[in-house]
C-alpha cells in the first residue's frame, strides 16, 4: 500500500535527521527528546517539572534524574528551584541548546511547515485523523493490535 510505504519512508528520513541532531549535539535520542520537549513546553509559557518530563518520556523517576544529571552537567539544561514552595525544581533548555538545536533542525522544520499550510482543510483533517489512528495502534498494548490484525485479515 503506497500510504504505509511513504509512511516508513518518512520514518526512515525522520530518524536520520534525529540521528544527525544527536551527533551534532553529543547526546542520545532520550536526551534529544527531553531537550526539544522543554523548547516546547517554553514557547507554550509553560513551565516542566522532572515529573512531568519524565512522564512525557514514559521513564522511571530514577532515570529521569540520571537524564537530568546528564543534561545539567553538559551544559543543556538548566533547573530552577521553584520560587513558589522552594522544593520543585523547574527546567529549561540552555540557550545553547536552543542554538543547537535550530541550527540541527530549523530547516527541515520550516520545509515540513510549508508542506502542511500547503494542504488544505480536509487534507488536513485526513492526515491527522490517519497519524493519530497510527499512533492509537502503535502504543496499543500487543494483544489487542494483534486482535485488529486478525480482525482486518478476516
Amino acid at each position: 500500500m503506497d500510504v504505509l510505504r511513504a509512511v516508513r519512508r518518512f520514518r526512515v528520513a525522520d530518524a536520520a535527521l534525529r540521528r544527525h541532531a544527536q551527533n551534532d549535539m553529543r547526546i542520545n535520542e532520550t536526551d534529544l527528546m527531553a531537550i526539544r520537549h522543554l523548547i516546547a513546553c517554553e514557547r507554550q509559557s509553560r513551565v516542566a517539572s522532572p515529573k512531568h518530563l519524565s512522564e512525557f518520556l514514559n521513564i522511571s523517576t530514577a532515570a529521569t534524574a540520571k537524564l537530568l544529571s546528564r543534561l545539567t552537567a553538559s551544559g543543556h539544561i538548566r533547573r530552577e528551584v521553584n520560587p513558589n514552595d522552594g522544593r520543585a525544581q523547574r527546567l529549561y533548555a540552555t540557550q545553547a541548546s536552543h542554538i543547537q538545536m535550530r541550527r540541527a533542525l530549523s530547516g527541515t522544520h520550516k520545509q515540513l511547515m510549508k508542506i502542511a499550510l500547503d494542504l488544505t482543510a480536509d487534507q488536513q483533517a485526513a492526515v491527522v485523523h490517519f497519524l493519530e489512528a497510527m499512533s492509537a495502534i502503535a502504543v496499543m498494548p500487543r494483544s489487542e493490535a494483534t486482535t485488529i490484525e486478525q480482525s482486518v485479515e478476516s
